[in-house]
């Protein structure tokens, strides 16, 4: 198996060695930057996650995220002294897959580490090449889901998502019209136990999510809400 690419984005030197040292003894190789300006100038197709502080000089973690989400579908991990949900929704906003609060122990990095990479090896898709099974595709109310890689079209178009993205939609779309709670949602795409404070986790990328598969966002006619009970794929009439 290739190693695997970590990119350590953090002002703090001895938190960058600290994970350094930590996750280099897993085999990974940790690539790092003193600042998001830095980071920015790194960053390759050869990188498989991004360690990203969210309080930095300059060029914010928050900023650095955002731009890296204009070209990049990479996991993004933050890390931030700040733990309260509302600056954890902050970051998924801006396009991070996963938040940790420092001060952290190295068996919780790990974990996060790891299943961020799982994800992201498993439903990347392009980068893995080879031809499509149409066989192997999923197509209702407009959008096409191939079930080996993370591609999908809408209305014929291709549209980029994050892999946590695809794996709600795939998983709404392999279910169709059955409501999922936030509960459910999360304990599926996630794999880890549901807490309270999971439910803005999960709205968070279901708006983001609609942002990219529906004509209007604020109207949804794919990702439905079910007011009081969680969230369903739509499907046209002739599709029943």
């Amino acid at each position: 198996m290739d190693t695997q690419t970590i990119l350590v984005v953090d002002d703090d030197t001895e938190i960058r060695e600290g994970i350094r040292i930590l996750l280099s003894g897993e085999d990974y190789s940790i690539i790092e930057a003193e600042s998001g300006q830095r980071a920015l100038e790194l960053l390759a197709d050869t990188i498989d996650l991004v360690i990203l502080d969210i309080m930095m000089p300059g060029i914010s973690g928050l900023r650095v995220c955002e731009e890296i989400r204009k070209n990049s579908t990479v996991p993004i991990l933050f890390l931030t002294a700040k733990a309260q949900e509302s600056d954890k929704l902050i970051g998924l906003t801006a396009g991070g897959d996963d938040y940790l609060a420092k001060p952290f122990s190295y068996s919780e990095l790990s974990a996060r580490v790891k299943a961020l990479l799982r994800r992201y090896c498993v439903y990347r898709g392009k980068a893995q090449g080879g031809a499509l099974d149409r066989d192997n595709m999923l197509s209702s109310n407009g959008v096409k889901l191939s079930l080996d890689y993370n591609q999908v079209w809408v209305q014929g178009e291709e549209v980029e998502l994050t892999e946590i993205e695809y794996k709600i939609l795939r998983l709404l779309m392999q279910n169709p019209q059955r409501i999922f709670s936030t509960q459910n949602i999360y304990e599926s795409v996630w794999n880890e136990p549901y807490f309270y404070i999971s439910n803005g986790t999960v709205m968070v990328h279901i708006r983001k999510l609609r942002v990219k598969i529906e004509e209007d966002a604020q109207n949804p006619k794919r990702l439905k809400t079910v007011w009081g009970k969680g969230y369903r794929f739509e499907v046209k009439a002739d599709e029943t």
